[in-house]
């Protein structure tokens, strides 16, 4: 199950770094200028609540990829995604997973199954309204991880 809530977290990191669109009707960030990306965001609530509905509203009914998720535990994995999202936004999280590369080592995970989840994570940041200059910055702080998640061709 460890297996799974990293593998996930790692499709996440992929699919944040395939997305590049930008929101529509974006709003200023919250916060000053010298607010970190995790103030901006919203802190730790807002940043689970767009990992619950990613999870359990996107990933969980997207056929093209939710059998990677079959046998995993759920609300760990939120837990972990949520935890994973704060540390590297500049929050005060600790995420205490596996590695990307160790966790998701024999997946099979193919660029295809990437970009789904990068829309998936794109339609729950959308529904949140984050501007589009956050979802950008999260991309980047989350795209190093790509390569340790699609094995594939």
């Amino acid at each position: 199950m460890q297996l799974r809530m990293i593998s996930i977290s790692v499709l996440l990191a992929a699919s944040a770094w395939a997305c590049g669109a930008k929101a529509k009707g974006s709003e200023p960030p919250a916060g000053g200028a010298g607010a970190s990306l995790y103030d901006r965001l919203g802190g730790k609530d807002a940043i689970t609540a767009v990992v619950v509905d990613f999870v359990e509203q996107r990933v969980a009914k997207d056929a093209r990829i939710n059998a990677f998720f079959a046998t995993t535990d759920i609300a760990r994995l939120e837990a972990g995604l949520a935890d994973q999202i704060c540390e590297a936004t500049g929050g005060p999280c600790k995420y205490t997973g596996r590695d990307m590369k160790t966790a998701h080592a024999g997946m099979g995970v193919k660029d295809a199954d990437f970009k789904a989840l990068v829309e998936d994570l794109k339609m729950s940041l959308d529904h949140f309204k984050v501007p589009a200059r956050e979802q950008q910055e999260l991309i980047g702080k989350l795209a190093p991880m790509h390569d340790d998640i699609v094995t594939a061709k």
